[in-house]
């Protein structure tokens, strides 16, 4: 079997802001930002870089390669898309990981330090890990080989498509090209638009899923109908870490939306794409529908968590009028009992029992204080909310 390429590829919000930053990264190892120097040259020096170029095609881009023989293509939009093109089908899985390696430990690293200033990456983001497609080309193969090359990496066969000029066979995290007579440059068009569309899709899956894990959290902090005084401040606090996460994707999401339709525009006016865009041309239809959805769903999350933050605020100011109620009253008292003693007195004067007298009022007051406010922390408070069934 002649396999001629593998390609991996991720995306993440970029502009072309950022690629002249990484561009001049790659080319002189600067960075108009505070980073430290000697870091940056580590990571420089473990990309194994050998020619650096830059092009425009629709979008600018950067393309460099690497002594591995590992190609690597960086679009303005943040599209990334890695080539190794040294492999072959008894070291298929070996050329695999090689490409998946250098993704992983040394460029996404790299760029990730070089873009570490700024607005956080939600932890909730950071923390998860990617599911790259692998895209594997080759040349002029028989189906027969083909389906032999799907069963020993995916099992499942989610489509074909066929005609004269080439074959795909997409499995879940694979992709099998079968290139007859098509360009190699084309075949890549068409990697990199199924790339962009499937993390696209991942994504917005993954805002999907982070909703209702935050709405989750939300709701096992209302769901407490009646809590103690001591506990506001804790579940404030987690209210508002939680309206921070939301926040902060809020804004990632938003974004989202500038790029599908320039790359959309892109692709549907290249007309070398023409057919491969039978295969995938709707899903960009269907991206905004999606994303739109996300978007709506995003909004009612963090109207909820707003809502909510606004029924522990009012809970808490109540505490408070509670707490400045009980230290009137004691205050009161206290001022009450000494303007007593004054009259009884026909001058003031200063002595032991006095003094005695005044300290057992004092600590009176404070142990008063003390015992209102250990009361106040265990009383407990509505929760007030409009209960709904969950449906099981």
């Amino acid at each position: 079997m002649n396999i001629s390429n593998v390609y991996i590829g991720g995306w993440f919000q970029r502009t072309m802001l950022q690629l002249s930053e990484i561009y001049d990264f790659l080319r002189d190892c600067k960075s108009q930002l505070e980073l430290d120097q000697n870091v940056l040259k580590e990571y420089r020096k473990n990309l194994l870089l050998g020619s650096i170029s830059y092009g425009v095609a629709g979008e600018e881009f950067i393309v460099f390669t690497t002594s591995l023989g590992i190609s690597v293509k960086i679009f303005e939009d943040g599209l990334i898309v890695l080539n190794n093109k040294n492999v072959s089908k008894d070291t298929l899985f070996f050329d695999i990981d090689k490409v998946q390696d250098y993704y992983e430990n040394k460029l996404s690293p790299a760029l990730n330090y070089l873009f570490s200033l700024g607005a956080p990456v939600p932890k909730e983001l950071a923390s998860i890990q990617s599911v790259y497609p692998y895209f594997i080309v080759c040349d002029n193969e028989t189906s027969e080989e083909m389906q032999d090359l799907l069963v020993k990496t995916e099992k499942q066969k989610y489509f074909e498509f066929k005609n004269d000029k080439y074959e795909v066979i997409r499995g879940d995290k694979y992709y099998f090209i079968n290139n007859k007579s098509q360009s190699i440059e084309n075949i890549e068009r068409y990697i990199e638009e199924q790339i962009f569309i499937r993390e696209f899709k991942g994504q917005l899956h993954r805002y999907l899923n982070i909703h209702r894990i935050v709405w989750q959290k939300i709701d096992e902090v209302k769901d407490n109908v009646r809590i103690k005084g001591a506990d506001i401040v804790k579940f404030t606090t987690k209210l508002e870490g939680y309206a921070k996460t939301i926040n902060l994707i809020d804004g990632r999401i938003k974004q989202m939306g500038t790029y599908l339709p320039t790359r959309e525009k892109i692709a549907k006016s290249d007309l070398e794409l023409v057919e491969f865009l039978k295969i995938s041309g709707y899903r960009y239809e269907t991206l905004k529908d999606t994303l739109a959805y996300i978007q709506y769903l995003w909004s009612m999350t963090q109207n909820y968590v707003t809502a909510a933050q606004k029924q522990f605020a009012d809970i808490k100011a109540e505490v408070t009028s509670k707490s400045v109620n009980s230290l009137t009253i004691v205050t009161s008292m206290s001022a009450g009992a000494a303007m007593i003693s004054l009259f009884q007195e026909s001058e003031p004067t200063f002595t032991v029992f006095g003094f005695i007298y005044f300290f057992i009022l004092a600590l009176i007051g404070y142990i008063s204080q003390k015992l209102l406010r250990y009361i106040s922390n265990r009383q407990k408070y509505d929760v007030s909310d409009i209960e709904y069934e969950k449906i099981k």
